[in-house]
């Protein structure tokens, strides 16, 4: 397995492909690449292959949040995810807080992270085009 840390080769093309795997949907390509730009992003590749993601947004200094971590279904349970985590906390200058989808907290608690404020969400309204 093969891991980098800031991957400035991670085009839209491959994480499109990679998380459609995981999170089916219609994803714009150039709105994607804007959005990979924005983050810092630790992969995992299998022999080239995309198996495994981790991003981060950051200010650098006072706040940090991973927008999500995903690792291919056939990937799960072979210790990537715990990697690409402890490459998050070892490669960011701040705290970093994250939500995690219902089901999945043991997975977090077993990696060192501790349970902290709740969370909320203020979603935007989207016009039929974005």
């Amino acid at each position: 397995m093969e891991y980098k840390v800031n991957d400035q080769t991670l085009s839209a093309k491959a994480f499109l492909a990679f998380a459609n795997q995981i999170w089916p949907g219609s994803y714009d390509e150039a709105k994607t690449q804007a959005a990979l730009a924005k983050t810092c992003n630790i992969t995992a590749y299998d022999g080239g292959r995309l198996v495994g993601c981790l991003r981060i947004l950051t200010d650098g200094y006072f706040f940090g949040t991973i927008t999500e971590l995903l690792v291919l279904p056939s990937y799960q349970k072979h210790g990537i995810g715990s990697k690409l985590l402890t490459l998050a906390k070892e490669n960011t200058p701040t705290m970093l807080y994250f939500g995690a989808q219902p089901g999945v907290e043991p997975f977090y608690e077993k990696n060192g992270c501790q349970k902290g404020l709740a969370s909320y969400t203020i979603a935007p309204k989207r016009d039929a085009k974005a």
